[in-house]
């Protein structure tokens, strides 16, 4: 009777690994923590930066947790990363522009 096993690309990391990413996690929310209870900011440039952490924390999230890279055996998983977030962002972004623009209509 013959075994085959079929890899679906997942990896487990390294201790060293998940420590990095835990240590990149709590450095990008305690600096959008920092930028909000500081004030020294412009409220533009706080929102920037809140954006940018969390962009950058999904990013390490992705990396150093779920595993995903570049390798030949997570493209399937890339790209359906990458169909999730087109849709996200197309809810998201529609439901902000027609409430937008029913805010405007109403006034």
């Amino acid at each position: 009777m013959k075994h085959t096993s079929h890899s679906t690309g997942a990896t487990t990391g390294s201790l060293k690994s998940y420590i990095t990413g835990f240590i990149l996690s709590v450095v990008l929310t305690a600096m959008a923590f920092g930028a909000v209870m500081s004030e020294a900011l412009a409220p533009r440039v706080t929102i920037i930066t809140i954006f940018t952490a969390a962009v950058l924390q999904i990013l390490v999230h992705l990396y150093y947790f779920l595993h995903l890279n570049s390798s030949s055996e997570a493209r399937w998983n890339i790209l359906a990363m990458i169909f999730t977030v087109l849709i996200m962002a197309l809810f998201v972004g529609g439901s902000i522009w027609i409430m937008h623009n029913l805010n405007i209509r109403m006034m």
